[in-house]
């Protein structure tokens, strides 16, 4: 479980802003960003209009986000008779978007009716050059009636116009409550003095901006240059005080576990799945200043051939017992809030480990965060140009390298 759960966050880190490449996007409740672009009224009919199933579907997706054996795609075409071809080809946003850019330029498919992408840079670039097909949400009943409410608020496709989510993550505090016997609440912890040296901080700059604007009691959905710029010396004080042991990738999961660090910014998942592997009691907390979510989200590409096929597919994954099985296996924020219920019927069926395991899995705030969670976590900043971006890498870059 391990592996399967960290190989998924490194694909995404791989694109770090650094690298100008994708950034981990959010689909939070507070703050609604700045206004995206939409579609023409007609834009869903005229996509829609005179297509129909054809029986196949060519699904393109990250690596370790589904359960090898396919259950659930298994019960898709027994359902619908649709036979899916399930290719994991999707690694880092940047190259995805510069690989199959050429063919949706050109009016082309690109071999896929579905894909799963990362809000990102990349995200927007889809949907700006008009690469994504506008969903029809009278083709997806079951997402109306079953995905939270909070997704159709995400700022980078307000009202899930083209996309709808696969699954999403948090990013918050984590701490080793045998090093640390106080209670950690806020932000403020990861600067207190007494852990200096012992406090672990992401590299990923839109990480580490993302919470250096909320510790200094900024909105990173409506922040520019000047409050970017406050985030950065904020972030500077805590560097400059020696707290921060150090900046890191995935590995900050390896020194909280060999107590190098005691606090640090954490992934969600992550911390879930190192309690049940290792038998560790890290404890992971959505700050009071609040905390940031980034989703993966289920697309048509504009030339897909097959795109009833697809939209039937991504409704599917929207029924309650779909939806909480896939959550089983990948343990990420499940957008259908149901599929807890589902979970914890399938956990008394069993008996052992097994059932412990999904009765954690089910309880967990990690994969169904309750509605004072969600209304704690914040968009990721959003840019309006490639500039922009240059910009807040220019501000945070000293940070991580300097």
């Amino acid at each position: 479980m391990t592996q399967r759960r960290f190989g998924r966050r490194d694909a995404l880190r791989l694109g770090g802003m650094s690298a100008m490449g994708a950034f981990l996007a959010a689909c939070g409740v507070q703050g609604q960003g700045k206004p995206q672009a939409s579609v023409a009224p007609d834009a869903v009919a005229k996509f829609w209009g005179g297509k129909a199933k054809n029986g196949k579907l060519n699904f393109a997706n990250w690596p370790l986000y589904m359960d090898p054996k396919k259950p659930e795609l298994k019960k898709f075409t027994e359902k619908t008779g649709i036979q899916v071809n399930y290719d994991e080809v999707i690694e880092e946003m940047g190259p995805w978007f510069a690989k199959v850019q050429p063919q949706l330029s050109a009016g082309q498919s690109i071999g896929f009716d579905l894909m799963v992408i990362t809000n990102s840079i990349q995200f927007g670039q889809f949907r700006d050059a008009g690469f994504l097909a506008p969903l029809d949400h009278s083709k997806l009943p079951n997402y109306v009636a079953n995905a939270a409410k909070s997704y159709a608020q995400s700022s980078y496709d307000l009202g899930n116009v083209f996309s709808i989510p696969w699954a999403s993550g948090i990013t918050g505090i984590a701490y080793d409550p045998d090093k640390i016997k106080r209670p950690i609440t806020k932000l403020a912890d990861l600067w207190d003095p007494e852990f200096k040296g012992k406090v672990g901080m992401f590299r990923d700059l839109q990480e580490l901006g993302n919470f250096g604007l909320l510790a200094a009691g900024l909105k990173p959905a409506e922040s520019g240059e000047a409050e970017w710029r406050k985030a950065a010396a904020k972030l500077r004080e805590q560097k400059d005080a020696d707290i921060v042991r150090q900046y890191y990738d995935q590995s900050y999961v390896d020194a909280l576990g060999k107590g190098e660090v005691w606090i640090t910014q954490a992934w969600s998942g992550d911390i879930f799945q190192k309690n049940v592997s290792d038998g560790t009691n890290f404890k992971f907390v959505i700050p009071e200043e609040g905390g940031t979510i980034w989703t993966d989200n289920m697309t048509i590409p504009i030339t897909a051939e097959n795109p009833v096929d697809a939209i039937t597919a991504m409704d599917f994954f929207y029924e309650v017992e779909n939806a909480a099985t896939l959550a089983e296996y990948i343990n990420y924020v499940c957008p259908v809030p149901a599929a807890q219920a589902a979970m914890r019927k399938h956990a008394a069926a069993l008996s052992g480990e097994d059932k412990e395991y999904l009765e954690s899995v089910a309880s967990s705030e990690l994969v169904f965060p309750g509605e004072s969670d969600y209304a704690k976590l914040h968009y990721y900043v959003d840019f309006n140009t490639a500039e922009e971006q240059q910009d807040f890498t220019k501000i945070f870059d000293p940070i991580v390298l300097g």
